[in-house]
């Protein structure tokens, strides 16, 4: 099973870095994330039990996410779940693969880009944004494979191994991007359907300056599904959010800034122009 994976043709090592990069933190006693560069990689579960994890990090991440697992846990993750298959979730998945042979779990319509069927479309440089928007024709497309080690999750929303917790299908910014939510304490991990940074600007990625954004721009292919998915998020009315990428939220500054982000969802979060953005602001 995991003998025959393979990266995907145009995996390397990205330059980006961000104040947050390589630091951590315990939102909860069994909620931990970690900040490879400039993404988010979230740990379920104490460290004397066991865990699991979500999303792998950037291409070349694995030694980094290892060294973090020994010294939280000591022991391999149950499974790792998927939010969704771009480069910058999924950099890490295969060699951690080959060292723990766990089991993966993704939403099935994500299942072709991770199993090196299909590529997702190319970031687009001409969206309306900032520096990093404009060179990421440079990031990893092409798909991965790990074959059969990858599983659909299981439709009735249970996220396997976290009897706590369901995962939400939020698409917009990939076709089965998931959220994972647990209802008991209202804490969310939001993968991309929002965030807490304006990933599109270089400085504001650098130096993490918090703000409720939409999915990142010039990877977000259909805006529509975009607005529908951060409503459905917003209608959970979540305590803590933790995102692909920026920093932690809770609280009033996380209700406020969520629902300001519905109310204005075609100003704040939509592009004004770029590939992906026709028909974009019909209601």
């Amino acid at each position: 099973m995991y003998e025959n994976m393979h990266e995907s043709n145009d995996k390397k090592f990205i330059p980006m870095t961000s104040i947050s990069s390589r630091t951590g933190n315990e939102v909860k006693p069994d909620i931990y994330y970690y900040t490879d560069q400039i993404v988010n990689i979230c740990f379920i579960g104490k460290p004397e039990e066991n865990w699991v994890l979500i999303d792998s990090g950037l291409p070349e991440s694995a030694s980094e996410i290892e060294k973090v697992v020994e010294h939280r846990f000591g022991r391999k993750p149950q499974a790792i779940i998927l939010t969704h298959g771009h480069f910058d979730h999924v950099g890490g998945l295969i060699d951690l693969l080959k060292q723990w042979q766990v089991p993966v779990y993704a939403h099935h319509l994500e299942l072709p880009y991770l199993t090196g069927e299909k590529s997702y479309p190319k970031p687009d440089p001409s969206v309306e944004g900032g520096f990093i928007a404009k060179i990421s024709p440079i990031f990893p497309n092409e798909p991965i494979d790990v074959g059969s080690a990858v599983n659909p999750l299981p439709e009735n929303n249970s996220v396997p191994y976290l009897t706590d917790w369901k995962w939400i299908h939020t698409p917009g910014h990939s076709p089965g991007h998931v959220s994972l939510y647990r209802s008991k304490d209202g804490v969310l991990i939001s993968g991309d359907a929002f965030i807490t940074v304006k990933q599109d600007s270089f400085y504001n990625v650098l130096t993490q300056k918090k703000e409720i954004n939409g999915p990142p721009k010039y990877f977000t292919t259909d805006w529509l599904t975009a607005r529908e998915s951060v409503k459905k998020l917003n209608s959970l009315k979540p305590n803590i959010v933790i995102p692909g990428h920026g920093t932690f939220i809770e609280g009033e500054e996380l209700a406020n800034g969520l629902q300001e982000l519905v109310n204005n969802f075609d100003e704040l979060a939509i592009p004004d122009y770029g590939q992906y953005v026709d028909d974009k602001k019909s209601h």
